[in-house]
């Protein structure tokens, strides 16, 4: 029985768990190939818990962390609500096919409507074609305004 609760921070066990797939999809090609920095490591959860705007949610069979969002609230000037943007997705590589998302994105989805969030964004590597399925039937799509603009690019700048 998969169980999905929201993060407490100060629960050692959900501390862990978070840590753990968080270096977990570090590892893995989609989050880059490589484990997490120690000072991520050591970081991490004071530094989401410090933050009000970022929620997470984990899936647990019995006692066994198997799956991870972190959800960050932003806002929409056009909607001029909140939006909260999926920022990591996890499930463990032991449990991936089983439904895990979807039961995580039902309980982000219940906590961005408490926010007031008019819409779910996220972001998806283009070669992660089994995430971006999962995404699909779960009603996400490209984003754009205009069909003559095309669709949206995620781009980014490292700042050091």
């Amino acid at each position: 029985m998969i169980e999905v609760v929201r993060v407490r921070h100060d629960d050692p066990a959900h501390a862990a768990a978070l840590v753990q797939l968080m270096d977990t999809y570090a590892r893995d090609p989609a989050g880059g190939g490589k484990a997490l920095s120690d000072f991520a490591r050591e970081n991490l959860v004071s530094a989401l818990a410090a933050r009000p705007f970022i929620f997470s949610v984990l899936a647990f069979d019995d006692a066994m962390p198997v799956g991870l969002i972190n959800a960050i609230e932003g806002f929409s000037t056009f909607a001029c609500r909140p939006l909260v943007n999926v920022h990591d997705v996890v499930v463990a590589p032991s449990h991936r096919g089983r439904g895990i998302a979807p039961q995580m994105f039902d309980q982000v989805e219940v906590l961005a409507r408490e926010r007031g969030a008019c819409k779910l964004t996220l972001e998806v590597l283009q070669g992660n074609t089994s995430a971006r399925s999962v995404y699909e039937r779960l009603g996400f799509t490209d984003y754009q305004l205009d069909p003559a603009m095309g669709h949206a690019q995620f781009l980014h700048k490292w700042l050091d």
